[in-house]
């Protein structure tokens, strides 16, 4: 039996990369694995409870990334202090931890009796290449994050860029002998390809999905589009994630500009899954113009699903869009972005070939990804 640490993702409702990452390996394992949390208002390490279990399974789209405990799971927390304290959590197949842990949670790491390996994932070091971009406290936080990464057994990381990063950074600092890091690339939730769009008087759809921040560089598309409106170009854009407050708020601002002039973008926040699969079934291909990636899930999905995604061809996001059905793009600019987005809507056919291409190719999925995982795992032990 293993644990998993799910003490962020038990707790929000939030559909990010890393959280759909650590819902999907809990789910993958199955009865293999015994999810736990931190549970800062008892001051222990605990099983989840069935609202934390609830969490998981919910597809209710969430609005906020923090984590939110109920008035009565923090007052159970702190009357048990009082009582006599339960068994400590123990295993025998090591530890999983899928999420980018808070310091609390790095310092509760040695109270579990938990046998080897532990290991932990690595989604990206972002916040290090592009802080102007990330907020103030992540960009605090990361060197320390960092170094406690070197007290595991080992480091999967989702990407070879992930894995470059990582060790160069160590390197970097003078670690002679950090603990392995593997590439283990993540898998796709398995969907059959969608049929091509509907035709519709108002033109394709275009579809961007992720959180709006600023890395994500969502002012460069909406400055491409607006430009190739101005150019009289007929299409709508529609934009699936939440805003993040610090990083978003310019992006948000230029979609409220837009709007106000008439333009045919919409902004639908978090959806359902039900939501989601939808909006990929109406468009006519994706972009995700974002600087910078661990791995890149929306590019995979939209190739997944037979519809061509503009992309940069750098770092992880150019790892996932190479073997093909991707339109990428060296820098994604404003002008880059509109050149390749006028290209695929005056262009059907080379718009049919990257589907063609797309729905031809091999995707792992989330039993691939948890079998490579567990395998890997094995050899550490």
């Amino acid at each position: 039996m293993h644990l998993i640490d799910l003490s962020h993702t038990s707790h929000t409702l939030a559909r990010t990369g890393i959280q759909r990452v650590a819902r999907s390996l809990r789910r993958e394992l199955a009865n293999n694995v015994e999810p736990i949390t931190w549970d800062p208002h008892a001051g222990r390490w605990r099983t989840l409870a069935q609202w934390e279990q609830e969490n998981l399974q919910d597809d209710t789209p969430g609005r906020s990334r923090g984590a939110r405990w109920p008035f009565t799971a923090k007052l159970q927390g702190r009357v048990s202090r009082w009582l006599p304290s339960p068994p400590p959590i123990t295993a025998d197949g090591g530890l999983i931890v899928p999420e980018v842990f808070s310091p609390e949670v790095a310092a509760a790491f040695p109270r579990l009796a938990v046998g080897k390996p532990r290991i932990a994932l690595f989604h990206d070091a972002i916040a290090l290449k592009l802080p102007e971009l990330t907020p103030p406290g992540t960009v605090a936080r990361f060197p320390a994050y960092l170094q406690e990464l070197l007290s595991f057994d080992g480091i999967a990381a989702v990407s070879e860029d992930s894995r470059d990063t990582l060790l160069a950074y160590w390197s970097w600092l003078g670690v002679r002998q950090p603990p392995p890091v593997e590439c283990i690339p993540l898998g796709v939730d398995p969907c059959d390809p969608l049929l091509p769009p509907a035709d519709h008087a108002a033109g394709p759809t275009i579809l961007c999905v992720g959180t709006i921040e600023g890395r994500k560089n969502h002012l460069a598309l909406l400055d491409a589009c607006e430009t190739l409106w101005e150019q009289g170009h007929r299409f709508t854009l529609q934009l699936i994630g939440m805003t993040h407050a610090h990083t978003g708020a310019s992006a948000l601002r230029k979609i409220h500009e837009l709007q106000a002039k008439g333009r045919p973008v919409r902004s639908d926040g978090a959806v359902s899954d039900a939501a989601l699969h939808s909006a990929y079934a109406e468009c006519a291909f994706t972009v995700y113009p974002s600087l910078m990636e661990g791995f890149g899930l929306p590019v995979l999905e939209s190739l997944q699903r037979g519809r061509p995604c503009i992309c940069s061809s750098q770092g992880a996001l150019g790892e996932s869009a190479r073997p093909g059905g991707a339109l990428m793009v060296a820098e994604p600019t404003s002008a880059a972005l509109a050149d390749a987005i006028s290209s695929l809507l005056q262009d059907p056919p080379a718009r049919d070939q990257l589907a063609s291409v797309a729905r031809s190719r091999t995707y792992r999925s989330g039993s691939d990804y948890t079998t490579d995982l567990l395998a890997w795992m094995a050899t550490l032990g």
